[in-house]
């Protein structure tokens, strides 16, 4: 996750984080990827059920729900376990989270327990009554899945009707008070809609947009050869950039990051170089807090039938079963070995990684990624753009 706002614009500095002495459990929100003790921030695919069919479904979701879910009762312990470990947020995702009639207790429970519970939704679902519901048990926010306009976004949904009922969702949880940020994923039939949603963020008074890099993994591994080119995604992150700090200087500022392609940090710091060598050393210090990639470290997924992985797009390689054992248990547990790699990946990939000179602030990327189109899960990571001249 990189935080275009946060280091090119500047609305971050280096001792923002040192304030707050770098703990997960000290820090704000909007400074927690800066952490030094990298608890993990957990997604909970609570159910495969969703009531849309989107083509780019890393969980490949279903109309019906799957037999094994973790119960209420289940996912409490989960709740408890990972409040106890010391994790500072659960992220509630699916499929649909809305679809489960148990999601506001359970989100309710995990504030309780002192953690920051968000949810990653489609936001078909936010009726009004549901979103106050939502504010009055202290969710922390609400991420709204939108792919573009109404046509591109419809047919990524596979739904006619599931864009204006989305921004129904999103006007319905500004009402009630509850911050709300959109969630973006970038391929090349929809890269031209990016600044459509800069429009939606300004004319919506949205604060916060989060663009995804594809990641192949569910169904959207059948979409590889959709995925931007690398010169492609350079342009696509420059316009990104520039979008971001014409509304930071137009006084209309956002909170915007990109996230699953850790090249885009050393790409920023780049840029900064040629423009603002002073804040580029700035910038250049909070990457390396930022630590790059952190799939089996700072993040981790638990599945709706319990099973635990890497990250929520790593779904064929299972660690363990919360049923069977406590997730604080499973994720320390470095007698797997794909486990203990993952806390130390640096040191297992190969290639162009191995020698690249970001690889302190980038962590080698996706290895979920790589492992699609090569096989390896230690070889470099086809989505890194950046030169060998970069590198």
């Amino acid at each position: 996750m990189i935080g275009i706002s946060k280091l090119y614009c500047g609305t971050v500095e280096p001792s923002d984080a040192l304030r707050y002495g770098r703990m997960s459990g000290q820090l704000p929100s909007h400074l927690l990827q800066f952490s030094s003790d990298k608890r993990p921030v957990v997604v909970w695919n609570m159910t495969q059920r969703c009531n849309l069919k989107c083509i780019h479904c890393y969980a490949r979701a279903t109309t019906k729900a799957a037999e094994n879910e973790l119960s209420t009762s289940e996912g409490r312990a989960l709740i408890d376990d990972l409040a106890q470990f010391g994790s500072p947020v659960i992220l509630f995702s699916g499929g649909e989270p809305l679809m489960r009639e148990d999601l506001p207790d359970l989100a309710e429970y995990a504030v309780q327990k002192g953690m920051r519970a968000v949810i990653s939704t489609n936001g078909t679902l936010i009726t009004r009554d549901m979103a106050r519901k939502l504010k009055a048990i202290g969710l922390s926010y609400v991420g709204v899945s939108l792919d573009g306009m109404e046509a591109v976004h419809d047919h990524f949904r596979g739904v006619p009707g599931a864009f204006q009922s989305a921004l129904k969702g999103i006007r319905n949880s500004q009402e009630a008070g509850i911050k709300v940020g959109l969630r973006f994923t970038i391929n090349r039939y929809n890269q031209a809609e990016i600044p459509n949603i800069f429009r939606l963020l300004e004319e919506m008074d949205i604060p916060r947009a989060c663009f995804y890099h594809l990641v192949y993994a569910g169904r959207g591994s059948k979409l590889v050869e959709e995925d931007c080119s690398h010169e492609e995604t350079r342009i696509i992150v420059d316009r990104i950039m520039d979008m971001t700090r014409a509304l930071h200087d137009a006084g209309k500022p956002k909170e915007i990051l990109t996230v699953d392609n850790h090249a885009d940090g050393p790409y920023v710091y780049l840029r900064l170089l040629k423009e603002n060598p002073e804040r580029a050393a700035e910038v250049l210090e909070l990457l390396k807090m930022n630590e790059g990639n952190s799939s089996g470290r700072g993040i981790g997924c638990v599945s709706w039938d319990g099973e635990v992985h890497a990250d929520q797009f790593w779904r064929h390689t299972r660690f363990g079963n919360v049923r069977n054992r406590p997730f604080s248990e499973i994720w320390s547990d470095l007698s797997n070995p794909l486990m203990k790699q993952l806390k130390e990946k640096k040191l297992h990939v190969t290639g162009r990684c191995a020698t690249c000179r970001w690889l302190d602030i980038c962590a080698g990327n996706f290895r979920v990624r790589a492992e699609a189109l090569t096989g390896d899960v230690w070889a470099p990571d086809p989505a890194c753009y950046l030169t060998d001249a970069e590198i």
